[in-house]
């Protein structure tokens, strides 16, 4: 799925579409789900993520989508969210954030935080305890750079 206009594309976990009775052609309703392996979290990064997937969707299908759900698997449970104005801002406001540093060239400092690390999916690839250690992937790269110029 995509969206030209945010500049955005992705896979949803699971669409649903919802069509009115003894109609398949059009869906009345479109809904994105989205699985966590965790339980919900004090920031709103999931909701953000949400938010994208129903933009792109209503990109595609011209089909306004008001509502996602998160399901979380220590709960189990699905809860609802609005795709209002302000969840849309805040979309807004996170992409733009990642443009800026884009365009800055720069990698932000991995900071570890176990509520936000631990249940995250990239936490591999991410490695915070170690990056965070050494202060950015940057210095990290200037430092190997240093070593295979004093080698050649």
């Amino acid at each position: 799925m995509a969206s030209t206009e945010w500049g955005l594309a992705g896979v949803c976990d699971v669409v649903e579409f919802h069509f009115e009775k003894g109609q398949r052609k059009v869906p009345k309703k479109i809904i994105p789900i989205e699985y966590k392996r965790g339980k919900p979290k004090a920031h709103r990064a999931d909701e953000v993520q949400l938010c994208a997937q129903a933009v792109c969707l209503e990109a595609m299908s011209g089909i306004t989508v008001k509502e996602g759900l998160l399901f979380y698997g220590k709960t189990r449970r699905r809860q609802a969210v609005n795709i209002d104005e302000a969840l849309l801002e805040l979309l807004r406001e996170c992409i733009q954030t990642i443009r800026e540093l884009q365009a800055s060239g720069t990698t932000p400092s991995a900071r570890y935080a176990k509520e936000k690390c631990e249940p995250c999916s990239l936490i591999e690839w991410c490695q915070p305890k170690v990056i965070g250690k050494r202060r950015g992937a940057q210095q990290w790269f200037d430092r190997y750079l240093q070593t295979f110029i004093e080698i050649s």
